[in-house]
């Protein structure tokens, strides 16, 4: 038997003793974990700096490099992360639906855990804190599996998880990682059905195309994000231009960034000259259609690439469209069904853009950056499913978990 079935099989083996885990053994090792975080902050901080200098010396792009790494303020927002999830309900065992037959059985609906989830990233290691946190919570075991430019500090984080499951006597094994970065290891781990039940992967769409040809497991996919925000008619331009720059600016290497802006064609000249200006000002580099760049002359010229672009950096597509239905129309084409915002006061165009786009989260009036289970009340998040079956959006404890009939009967038989 090669490693990484070893560690499936022993996933699978602990994942009925986790799954009975009560609530408060649970939310005590989190708690426990959300402590050791902060205590050894400065001791983590060193371990990520490994991984961030080899990322400065391959060369990857600043985006990457701050989705990678881990300050103080983010060990900080882990672990409050952490004591959110602490704070939710437990999904085991609540009763989702109940009703009584004619016949007089009683039939429940009731949550249960999935089993064993794989966990396929890349380059943020507060994933490995996330996900190893809401599995556990959820009744799951956990088989990571992270990039290999956060190998150190997914590696620290996974064990520094397993002392403290070690001495709450709760096996290791339910929280482990697959200490190799060779693609190889990847390949054998999705093939794995029998031990595994879901792989959840985390990344662009070359991994998702990958993924499709090689899982033999269940997948969930949490593919690119090619959000957009339509600024129509009536927006009022100050909200608009702050919603538009938090969208890209506020922190761009992630899933939920904004990468296209549509603005409807009669506030085009005043609303873009001044929202470019602040763009540019900001280094963010603008790549416009034919009518953007009539406005602005400066910009780079897009071409039908920049459309269905996930750039995950300070790279922005920007579009003039005629009104609402041509919005949509492109969306349709080139979105990646992640987040979709509209800036309006006309309330009928804005209901009918929530209302036809079936994205994961769509929003009025708001950031494209809401589409986070922290900020919709999840507590933290396994990541953004762009997938309908099963869950969709960002995947909460409930999102980790199915549902069993319970069926209580005194001696009925079918005829």
């Amino acid at each position: 038997m090669n490693a990484i079935e070893k560690i499936a099989r022993q996933a699978h083996e602990v994942a009925p003793k986790v799954a009975k885990l009560s609530t408060e053994i649970k939310n005590k090792i989190l708690e426990e974990v959300a402590t050791t975080l902060l205590e050894r902050s400065s001791e983590i901080q060193k371990v990520n700096q490994k991984d961030v200098l080899l990322a400065q010396k391959k060369k990857l792009s600043s985006a990457m490099i701050d989705r990678l790494t881990l300050t103080e303020k983010r060990i900080r927002e882990m672990t409050q992360g952490l004591r959110e999830v602490v704070a939710l309900p437990d999904p085991l065992g609540q009763v989702v639906s109940s009703s009584t037959r004619p016949n007089g059985l009683d039939v429940k609906r009731v949550r249960i855990p999935l089993g064993v989830i794989g966990i396929i990233y890349e380059s943020r290691p507060n994933v490995t804190i996330d996900a190893a946190g809401l599995c556990l919570k959820s009744g799951n075991t956990v088989i990571l599996r992270g990039g290999s430019e956060a190998i150190h500090s997914n590696i620290f984080l996974t064990k520094l998880i397993q002392s403290i499951l070690k001495k709450n006597n709760v096996s290791p094994q339910a929280v482990q990682i697959i200490p190799t970065t060779d693609r190889e290891a990847m390949k054998r781990l999705v093939k794995l059905s029998q031990y595994i039940d879901l792989i959840i992967p985390r990344g662009g769409s070359d991994l998702m195309r990958w993924m499709e040809e090689h899982s033999r497991v269940p997948v969930i996919k949490h593919d690119k994000g090619v959000c957009h925000l339509f600024v129509d008619e009536s927006a009022p331009l100050e909200m608009a231009e702050n919603i538009a720059f938090n969208a890209k600016v506020q922190r761009p290497g992630v899933c939920n960034a904004l990468e296209t802006l549509l603005v409807h064609e009669k506030i085009a000249p005043t609303f873009l000259p001044r929202m470019i200006k602040k763009f540019q000002k900001a280094g963010v580099e603008i790549r416009g259609d034919a009518a953007t760049k009539k406005i602005v002359p400066s910009v780079k010229k897009a071409t039908e690439k920049d459309w269905p672009a996930e750039y995950l950096d300070l790279i922005l597509a920007v579009k003039v469209v005629p009104d609402l239905e041509k919005a949509i129309h492109h969306i349709l084409k080139y979105g990646s069904l992640h987040t979709e915002s509209i800036v309006t006061e006309n309330i009928k165009n804005a209901e009918e853009f929530l209302n036809r786009l079936d994205s994961s989260v769509v929003l009025w009036n708001a950031s494209t950056r809401f589409n986070d289970g922290g900020q919709l009340g999840l507590g933290a998040e396994i990541g953004i499913s762009t997938t309908k079956m099963h869950a969709f959006g960002p995947m909460g404890l409930e999102e980790l978990t199915t549902t069993k009939f319970v069926v209580r009967g005194h001696g009925q038989v079918r005829t």
